[in-house]
């Protein structure tokens, strides 16, 4: 094996890691990573127009209706009037959702200390800086094969 193959399968282990990890997540919250995704950039942004969520998920607007009326369904946000554009409407998170942003971030901080508080900074940077680079790699690899 050589170092390329290696670091490619501890990649791939961690992907499968992480999946685990998320099927275990939306088991036990009863949200889906996308809707999860949404909340979070609810909780980032504030209360926003269903076209401001599709644009920051890079997702389309069909998307963002379908997510955005599951999280209804399940009390995690509200539709309403958007304050000064009466075209627009205006999701808002709910008590409980503001709860469940609260917690996804909470647990993202928790995760975070657990698997990188032992890092030293330097070596923090290097791997971060080496994420980067795979990341915007793959991304590219991607794009020419599609």
């Amino acid at each position: 094996m050589t170092d390329l193959t290696e670091a490619l399968d501890k990649v791939l282990h961690l992907a499968t890691l992480v999946g685990t990890d998320l099927t275990r997540f939306q088991h036990e919250s009863g949200l889906t990573a996308s809707r999860a995704h949404l909340l979070w950039v609810l909780g980032a942004v504030g209360p926003s127009t269903q076209q401001s969520l599709a644009a920051a998920l890079g997702v389309s607007a069909r998307s963002v209706t379908g997510l955005v009326d599951g999280l209804v369904a399940s009390g995690h946000v509200t539709r309403e009037p958007h304050p000064t554009d009466r075209r627009a409407t205006w999701v808002t998170p709910t008590v409980p959702g503001a709860a469940a942003i609260r917690e996804l971030v909470e647990s993202h901080e928790h995760l975070a200390r657990q698997l990188f508080g032992h890092v030293p900074a330097d070596q923090l940077a290097v791997f971060i800086a080496t994420l980067d680079d795979t990341i915007t790699t793959f991304a590219r690899l991607m794009e020419e094969t599609s």
